[in-house]
């Protein structure tokens, strides 16, 4: 029989804070940043819920402990569930998979294996925590087989799955050895929902091809279950009017126009701020840039790009390179065309907290979101919730999630590098009163949909059941 447990369980790669254990081997922990933890936090609260997450280090053996109203159940991970499970079938295999193969994507059985028994390990936490006929909600790409392997244990429950990053087409994902028991995954869950309605529709073409089970429109019928599954695109958010508040603050104002003072008060200030991924179009876009003033469109003079690169993921290869790659460009642009104590690239490989980013944001006349491949890019709300001077211009590439939503951003191919150009140049010299007309746009769109009103409208199309509620908010807002 099921414990009488929680009525709702919250299911995540990693907990919404990283712990340590102190001396006296109790737990310490920190709040981890990330919209996913401020969406939910008053949904976790109100409901005396639990979320299970890995803690973030390797070989933890944690008990379940409480942070602010909510019981924190941690998964333990050896170093080698870390090499094979997340490092190596995650992010090895899935993610470049997902991402349009934009890096050769690497398939061991060995992962796999880890993958499958890690997942096994979230989903026996996660049927233990829930109550009878509890609300279960998985979250992306590493745990795309707990929603079957916790309905195999927990029929009772009602289980979404939210997919943080792109899912592939057909032509795709069918690359994939482990393919049939990915959707299999995926289709223990009520409700599969997507950044985009076109990744929705690639995960039922997905389950048109690869299964016999009948579909229509958007929703599978699990004959064995007699049991339908929805897929939706549910577009994720920012926490947006806090955003907007942090950037009014007198101390992110006056930080602004010290990092312009510091720059040398350029003309022009673009800004990047990623994490060092190869799907982030970084190279794409310092070459565009290095081109510009190369072509004498824009001068090193008059004009400064600071990117912001956070480390990510550095013990696979793949951004090792990435990291060589960048830092070779820089130095290039740097040395054609840098002056003493000027530099047209101010290249920071680290991270910031959030007060240094909307100081960035505001201080920016334009940012470049090139992305190649992106489930939202929740860097493009941010520079939008910052704006509130209606002033800047946002360059976003047409492959990122955000493209669906951000009507007034200069939409660019970041693989069209004249195109990008041309745009970037554009986006530099617009007037005054474009700028606010397309700022303006964007941020109603930003403010009115926030990341609280997208776990809500998840939640309540869960509970509502199949055919109910909006198959999309992915549409453009005036």
């Amino acid at each position: 029989m099921p414990p009488a447990g929680h009525e709702f369980v919250v299911v995540a790669n990693r907990l919404p804070v990283d712990v340590t254990v102190g001396e006296d081997g109790e737990p310490d922990w920190t709040r981890a940043p990330g919209g996913l933890v401020t969406a939910l936090g008053p949904v976790m609260a109100k409901a005396h819920g639990a979320w299970v997450g890995w803690g973030g280090a390797p070989d933890q053996e944690l008990e379940p402990f409480e942070v602010d109203g909510t019981q924190l159940v941690p998964v333990s991970l050896t170093a080698d569930d870390v090499e094979r499970y997340y490092e190596g079938f995650s992010n090895d295999t899935l993610w470049p998979l997902y991402h349009d193969t934009i890096a050769a994507p690497t398939f061991h059985r060995h992962w796999w294996d880890a993958y499958r028994r890690v997942n096994q390990r979230f989903a026996q936490k996660a049927a233990d925590q829930a109550a009878q006929g509890a609300t279960v909600w998985v979250h992306d790409y590493q745990l795309q087989l707990v929603p079957r392997l916790l309905r195999d244990l927990r029929p009772d429950l009602r289980i979404g799955y939210f997919h943080h990053i792109p899912f592939p087409p057909l032509e795709l994902f069918a690359q994939l050895p482990r393919r049939r028991q990915v959707v299999d995954g995926l289709l223990g869950a009520d409700l599969v929902g997507f950044q985009r309605a076109g990744d929705a529709q690639n995960f039922v073409r997905v389950v048109r091809r690869l299964t016999d089970l009948p579909t229509r429109g958007q929703l599978v019928t699990v004959t064995s279950e007699n049991r339908t599954v929805r897929a939706a695109a549910f577009p994720i958010s920012i926490d947006s009017h806090a955003f907007d508040e942090l950037a009014r603050t007198d101390a992110v104002q006056a930080r602004a126009r010290e990092i312009r003072a510091e720059l040398g008060d350029p003309k022009h200030l673009l800004l990047g701020v990623d994490r060092l991924d190869y799907t982030k179009g970084i190279r794409h876009r310092l070459k565009a840039y290095g081109e510009l003033l190369e072509d004498g469109r824009l001068s090193a003079e008059d004009a400064v790009l600071v990117q912001v690169a956070s480390p990510s993921r550095e013990n696979v290869g793949a951004y090792q390179q990435l990291r060589d790659d960048v830092e070779v460009l820089v130095g290039r642009i740097n040395g054609d065309y840098g002056q003493v104590g000027r530099a047209p690239v101010q290249y920071l490989h680290q991270s910031f907290p959030m007060e240094e980013m909307a100081a960035l944001y505001l201080a920016a006349d334009v940012m470049l979101v090139t992305a190649l491949r992106d489930g939202m890019n929740l860097v493009a709300k941010e520079y939008v919730a910052a704006r509130s001077d209606d002033r800047g211009v946002l360059v976003l590439s047409e492959f990122t999630g955000a493209a669906d939503e951000l009507a007034g951003a200069v939409l660019v191919n970041p693989h069209d590098i004249d195109g990008m150009k041309d745009s970037i140049h554009a986006a530099v010299q617009m007037d005054p009163r474009e700028q606010r007309k397309r700022m303006r746009r964007l941020r109603r769109r930003v403010l009115g949909h926030d990341v609280t009103a997208w776990s809500q409208d998840f939640l309540a199309a869960l509970a509502a059941g199949p055919g109910q509620g909006p198959t999309s908010r992915g549409d453009g807002d005036d």
